[in-house]
């Protein structure tokens, strides 16, 4: 029942997103479009990414053998994507913002709460990529803590981020 309401909440959160970039703020600009295109993709692989833990969360405190059976299975399948999708999703974020950088930020300022708020974001991810890079050299419990934390220190500020007004 609880991966029924993560599921819910996942669906829930991209809804919002769509809604709030598309129809809240919308622009002129293709860059900015695009930009705007570039961040919807990068939030999505960076959900499935962070639903891993929840995914490992699941298999352990569920008592349906079933389930775990299941699950193990997946994310067996899932783990083998985690690094390439990071990849991806840190390589379409640094396009939005480097569009984001140059279209929008001599308009409102590179001090904007929006655009600091997207450095403090990047700079999260970085250490994020570099926990995950010290774990997947050699994995130890701080290592996957320590990438656990970051990760979730990384969704509040992209999430805080997405909802900045400009």
């Amino acid at each position: 029942m609880p991966h029924r309401l993560w599921i819910a909440l996942n669906s829930i959160l991209i809804v919002l997103s769509v809604i709030y970039i598309w129809f809240f703020r919308p622009h002129d600009s293709s860059l900015v479009i695009t930009a705007q295109f570039l961040s919807q993709m990068a939030m999505i692989l960076f959900l499935v990414n962070i639903n891993m833990y929840f995914v490992f969360l699941v298999i352990r405190k569920s008592s349906v053998r079933q389930v775990k059976i299941r699950l193990a299975k997946f994310s067996r399948v899932m783990m083998k994507w985690h690094i390439p999708i990071a990849i991806t999703a840190t390589t379409i974020i640094a396009g939005h913002a480097a569009i984001n950088l140059y279209e929008i930020a001599p308009v409102i300022g590179y001090s904007n709460l929006k655009l600091v708020s997207g450095y403090l974001a990047m700079a999260v991810l970085s250490l994020t990529l570099a926990a995950g890079y010290l774990r997947h050299k050699k994995s130890s419990g701080f290592r996957r803590k320590f990438h656990l934390i970051t990760a979730m220190a990384f969704f509040l500020v992209f999430f805080i981020h997405m909802f900045i007004p400009i």
